[in-house]
């Protein structure tokens, strides 16, 4: 791999659940607002909107719009409950904002290569809480929806594999180290292990997240450093994460924005 030339400052936030109301665009615009000279990614492990409202997307990407840095973001659930995630992502699209969902994208950051694989992932549980292949077409429908998040996990980060820093968004969790603090008997319905399996085959830099609320900050896959960056485990805006090169271990820097007072 080649020598990383000054390290790269990516700021991450997921579950920011923009809405209409003034109050909702006037927090999110604070904390876009106060970001700091500096940061290269910004990256938003989904849930971007309350309801998947076209009009809830349709305020971050007017904010997104005056934000110097790259914005790359995927889809979460809240984002899919209207059904309406084309529209969603068209608006968010125009505001600038570089949607993942089983794809990925490489960007040139200080004389590096960031390749970030994006998706928003799905359910199906970890060992002892895990959804089978079998049973009621309904229910192998589900399995074979996050089959296609796992083959596409996996082809991404092939795609990827060349760049000097990899770093793998989503919204659902790979890893139950992430979720200690939530019910045990909801586990199978904020991720899967299955996701693991390709993070663990291609050893990406970095993993972040969202969607478990109550679950923890920082967990890992085999030597791959996993985080959970939804704002209510954060208690954030954003959580600054600095990659200082391929040859060292990521490092989380102190959070530099405030969340603000309800």
């Amino acid at each position: 791999m080649a020598a990383v030339a000054g390290a790269v400052r990516i700021a991450a936030a997921g579950d920011i659940h923009c809405g209409t109301e003034e109050r909702d665009r006037s927090r999110v615009e604070a904390a876009f607002a106060g970001l700091e000279r500096g940061i290269d990614l910004i990256l938003l492990a989904g849930d971007l909107t309350t309801c998947g409202d076209p009009a809830e997307a349709q305020v971050l990407a007017e904010i997104c719009e005056r934000v110097p840095a790259p914005v790359l973001a995927v889809l979460g659930n809240h984002d899919w409950h209207a059904n309406r995630t084309h529209e969603v992502v068209a608006t968010l699209t125009r505001g600038g904002i570089h949607m993942l969902e089983r794809s990925s994208s490489t960007i040139d950051v200080r004389g590096a290569t960031v390749g970030i694989v994006g998706l928003k992932g799905f359910v199906g549980g970890f060992p002892d809480y895990t959804l089978p292949d079998f049973g009621e077409p309904l229910l192998r429908q589900l399995y074979a929806e996050t089959t296609l998040d796992v083959e596409a996990l996996d082809r991404e980060l092939e795609e990827i594999a060349d760049a000097d820093l990899r770093i793998v968004l989503m919204h659902y969790s790979p890893t139950t180290t992430t979720l200690e603090g939530e019910p045990r008997a909801i586990w199978a319905f904020l991720g899967s292990d299955r996701l693991a399996r390709p993070i663990g085959a291609h050893r990406p830099d970095l993993v972040l997240h969202g969607h478990a609320h109550a679950g923890a900050f920082e967990g890992f896959i085999g030597a791959v450093p996993v985080y959970n960056v939804a704002v209510p485990v954060t208690g954030r805006d954003f959580w600054i994460f600095e990659l200082p090169g391929p040859a060292e271990e990521p490092k989380v820097e102190q959070q530099i924005v405030e969340k603000p007072a309800v």
